[in-house]
């Protein structure tokens, strides 16, 4: 076994996320989906922030649904520095947190904070760029299969959260009547659509397979934000009206199924050794 092979097999062992393949992306766009109806249900259903009572007892909903769940998401990225290798249930607990945050986050900047939904997607990818510049600049390179160090990692969680936000709020510009106004579902096609266009050029071009991987997992989000408003809403704004506690049951089911059923990333035993 050469010495590349060999590194390559330490890099896989050591790496704390999982193989990017089709089980991935599956699970990526329910955590997405789960992320929206369940921010939602916290912020809107639960605190009251889209009832008349909203602001009455003085909180802000949406700000209160951040601060619960970015620390949740704060506890769950300590606890996966710490850990050693990929740990299926802590990555995808932690993806889920990252969603739900940033749904609650987004609502709270476009909303609350009145920059609206071009404003807030504006500002939201200027984060996620400059996120990505700052770790290329500070590690040399950016990966997004092969993330070993605690530096990479945390740089991978900051982006992984605001591109999960930014997703929020692109979703929501999409579907708006006052901005794109394509309806959920027809939001829910556009970002399918990019999605797929990122898929071909992935199988047809020689283009940097990490600028291709935070593209789709970018554009998962907005695709999951919409879906998510689809089965949430009201059937007067285009909605199903489903219940959001129960929505988010079945995703958070349908994700343990699929993660349940995703092969472990295979490492290789030199029989040499």
């Amino acid at each position: 076994m050469s010495a590349t092979d060999t590194k390559h097999m330490t890099a896989d062992a050591l790496s704390k996320v999982p193989e990017v393949t089709l089980w991935f992306w599956i699970a990526k766009i329910f955590a997405t989906t789960l992320g929206e109806t369940g921010g939602d249900a916290v912020s809107m259903s639960w605190l009251g922030e889209t009832t008349a009572q909203a602001g009455q007892n003085g909180l802000n909903g949406y700000l209160v649904g951040t601060a619960l769940f970015g620390l949740v998401l704060a506890v769950l990225v300590a606890v996966q520095m710490r850990a050693r290798g990929y740990h299926p249930t802590l990555y995808w607990l932690t993806i889920i947190a990252s969603t739900t945050a940033g749904t609650t986050l987004a609502d709270f900047a476009t909303r609350s904070m009145g920059i609206g939904y071009t404003g807030g997607s504006a500002l939201l990818f200027g984060l996620v760029l400059a996120s990505l510049a700052t770790w290329k600049s500070v590690e040399g390179k950016i990966s997004s299969s092969h993330v070993v160090s605690g530096r990479a990692e945390l740089f991978y969680w900051i982006t992984i959260t605001f591109s999960q936000t930014l997703g929020t709020a692109l979703g929501d510009w999409a579907a708006d009547p006052a901005t794109l106004g394509l309806g959920y579902l027809g939001g829910a096609r556009l970002f399918g659509g990019l999605i797929a266009l990122v898929a071909m050029l992935y199988f047809t071009t020689s283009i940097s397979r990490t600028a291709l991987f935070w593209a789709a997992f970018i554009l998962t989000r907005p695709l999951g934000a919409t879906v998510g408003d689809f089965l949430d809403k009201p059937l007067a704004k285009g909605g199903l009206a489903l219940s959001r506690p129960l929505a988010t049951l079945l995703l958070a089911v349908a994700i343990l199924v699929i993660v349940a059923l995703t092969p472990r990333r295979q490492v290789a035993i030199d029989p040499k050794r």
